[in-house]
């Protein structure tokens, strides 16, 4: 018997669209998987970003508050320098921030128009003729950062800049600042910064703070 032509050309097409489909789905499946991964790699550095930046957020904070101290005379130990913060003092303060022990990280104010030492200052170096404190180095303060898992590629460094305090205004009032009383108040501005794993992860924070 002559097989059927007619059939068999038929089971042939039919052979030839199943493997077009198959590898249509194939196709769709790849993209599927492709983009599945690139949204898990995304979310997964999004985070690592959060995990890094919370980590230089929290150094810059703990800066900032070791400012504060050595700005008060909060701080123990052989380094500290409470006197260096009253009016006597004002001058030892250098223009671009000083970088020796005794003056390290105290930065003159900038003449009006001109950029604050905070814009222009190097938080990264870490060298003796660093112009930035670290945490701890004037009030006996340690940095707690984790000795396992991620740590910061640096410790929170700060500076501390004189302010003319007669030209500061009053919060949700015209005031000036020094217009309730006879004398300038002693104004300090602290900035610091604070870093993730990476030294390019940075945070900074700044605040004013008045000592009478």
């Amino acid at each position: 018997m002559r097989p059927n032509l007619l059939l068999i050309h038929r089971a042939r097409r039919s052979g030839g669209l199943s493997l077009i489909v198959v590898l249509l789905i194939l196709v769709v499946v790849s993209i599927l998987g492709v983009g599945a991964t690139q949204y898990a790699l995304l979310g997964e550095r999004s985070s690592r970003y959060d995990r890094d930046y919370q980590l230089a957020w929290q150094g810059a904070d703990s800066a900032l508050a070791d400012g504060e101290a050595e700005i008060f005379g909060q701080g123990t130990g052989a380094n500290t320098r409470p006197t260096m913060f009253t009016a006597a003092k004002a001058g030892e303060f250098v223009s671009g921030c000083g970088t020796t022990a005794a003056n390290r990280g105290l930065c003159a104010a900038t003449a009006a128009g001109s950029e604050p030492a905070w814009l222009t200052v190097d938080f990264t170096a870490t060298g003796n003729d660093a112009p930035t404190a670290a945490l701890g180095s004037y009030t006996g303060q340690t940095y707690q950062a984790s000795t396992t898992g991620v740590a910061p590629a640096r410790v929170p460094r700060y500076i501390i800049e004189t302010v003319d305090g007669s030209q500061l205004q009053l919060p949700g009032s015209n005031a000036k600042l020094n217009e309730e009383n006879t004398s300038t108040p002693l104004v300090y501005r602290v900035t610091a910064s604070g870093f993730g794993p990476n030294v390019q992860t940075q945070v900074v924070l700044q605040a004013l703070y008045r000592k009478e």
